[in-house]
């Protein structure tokens, strides 16, 4: 398993990374009067916030149960074994070898499976609907400009549109300048070979996003790990890349830039930003910081992860997003500063050879961030905003009450559900599908061998009915494939009114 913040093995409840004396036990930590009301019997808390924080900041990674580890373990070792075994069967022509063929199920039967419950795409704020302003909008662009322009920015395909679209994602970020790109993926593949070459130095997180990884390697720059979101980490590496340099030659490294993201699509925990930030001025570093999931769904004006925090947008400086979540559209965008942008008209791969985003596209984007920004004169991408809140909150809750072992933070809309053993993917997606939900199952080597999860994401568009019709199938399904792993199961404090902060965790 990952090391945490600490240094230790992952803990199910982590606060800013600061355990002031602390017990250590079982890969948990706890405060000290915490662990005495836990060795009481009674209740323990989440340990408070730093300095740097200005509202609390919760995570919980429950560690794998060791006889749960161990089955996993045990059930990819037999799946292992029955495929040498089904190999040197096919060797031998004792078994017929069925090469370059899909059993009939697997291919495409024609079959529509109706009202299914949408619980993993990341349509966040619910602007995906295929009704409402953004549709109209759209789809009155599409019949004056027409589905696309044929010709990148550079040449014939720069429209007002674009321009209109990058002045207000600037606006929105509160940057100098932004530059609008017609995919995510390339958004970071193409750009960061663009700001880092040879004699450079990147620090990633070890999960960051294959985008962000493909860039990385492009660049040609020298490339150092640091554990995910452990700021120990990630200062170590600062301070050995400033005492020591370059490998042999022992200069300066050109530059050192930091990657991270907003919110981690696979574990839904977010970034540690301030404490990036402040890592990033102490040592005169570079910061690339990719709210492709956070932008839109985080922070009271949905202005992503420095929203969240209330952090300068200035303290950033390469600010990387795209639409194809919170805005349901596609693309991507770099925001910063204009001499940045300027720079990288002129030397993005993907602004030089791609095709510029298709006009419809562009309005479906302009439209919803006008609606989240309020300037289509309504509330409704506020309303959007704290709906999206208060349905991550209620359903990280429910699914904990119900035992079920959750990653992530508690203000994260994405939301990870431990499966662990290998035959229980399958038979999850395939459970729920058959209970009209659909949802995504991620095993490994997506995620480490033995935290294979299922991954809800939370949307505006989601009513408190659908969700709880969601969480009785999870709950049925859970009892059905014994999948509430969880020692830390939360309980309503029955002596004061309900409200968000009434309950807390009990250890079985």
């Amino acid at each position: 398993m990952r090391s945490g913040p600490e240094g230790c093995c992952r803990r199910p409840v982590r606060a800013n990374g600061c355990v002031a004396n602390g017990e250590v036990r079982n890969g948990y930590v706890r405060s000290s009067a915490a662990a005495a009301a836990a060795a009481a019997g009674q209740i323990h808390h989440v340990t408070q916030n730093g300095g740097l924080y200005k509202r609390p900041f919760n995570e919980a990674f429950e560690e794998t149960p060791m006889l749960v580890a161990v089955l996993t373990y045990v059930g990819y070792g037999v799946l292992t074994l029955f495929g040498y075994l089904r190999d040197f069967l096919r060797h031998w022509r004792i078994e017929k070898c069925h090469h370059a063929t899909e059993r009939e199920e697997q291919q495409y039967t024609g079959n529509i499976i109706k009202d299914v419950i949408n619980m993993g795409s990341y349509n966040y704020l619910g602007f995906a609907r295929n009704t409402g302003a953004c549709q109209e909008a759209a789809a009155k662009v599409l019949e004056e400009y027409g589905v696309g322009v044929c010709s990148t920015r550079q040449e014939i395909g720069n429209l007002d549109k674009h321009e209109e679209l990058e002045k207000l994602v600037a606006s929105f970020l509160g940057v100098e300048a932004a530059m609008a790109y017609g995919m995510g993926f390339a958004t970071n593949s193409m750009n960061i070979p663009a700001l880092v070459s040879k004699g450079c130095l990147i620090l990633s997180d070890e999960l960051n996003h294959a985008s962000l990884v493909l860039g990385a390697r492009l660049s040609g720059a020298t490339i150092r790990i640091f554990k995910h979101n452990n700021m120990q980490s990630l200062e170590k590496l600062l301070k050995d890349a400033i005492v020591y340099g370059q490998p042999r030659t022992r200069r300066p490294w050109k530059k050192i830039l930091i990657l991270v993201e907003g919110i981690y699509s696979m574990e839904g925990s977010i970034v540690r930003l301030p404490e990036v930030i402040a890592l990033k001025k102490k040592y005169k570093a570079y910061l690339y910081l990719d709210e492709a999931h956070s932008i839109g769904a985080l922070g009271p004006t949905g202005r992503g992860v420095v929203d969240y925090f209330g952090l300068d947008p200035e303290d950033v400086d390469i600010m990387m997003g795209t639409f194809t979540k919170s805005f349901g559209a596609s693309g991507g965008y770099i925001g910063g500063k204009k001499e940045l942008i300027d720079y990288l008209r002129t030397h993005s791969h993907s602004a030089v050879y791609a095709t510029s985003l298709s006009p419809p596209v562009v309005e479906q984007i302009i439209t919803s961030m006008k609606c989240i920004m309020g300037q289509d004169g309504t509330t409704l991408g506020k309303e959007c905003i704290q709906q999206l809140a208060e349905n991550t909150r209620y359903f990280r809750r429910r699914l904990k009450e119900m035992g079920f072992i959750i990653y992530g933070n508690e203000d994260s809309p994405v939301v990870p559900l431990m499966l662990y053993m290998p035959a229980k993917i399958g038979a999850f997606g395939r459970e729920m599908l058959k209970r009209n939900v659909g949802v995504v199952v991620v095993g490994f080597p997506a995620t480490p061998i033995i935290e294979s999860r299922a991954r809800f994401c939370l949307s505006a568009a989601h009513t408190k009915e659908i969700l709880d019709t969601a969480l009785k199938e999870i709950d049925e399904v859970g009892d059905l494939l014994q999948l509430k792993y969880s020692r830390h199961r939360l309980v309503p404090l029955l002596d004061r009114p309900f409200d968000e902060t009434t309950y807390e965790e009990t250890e079985d």
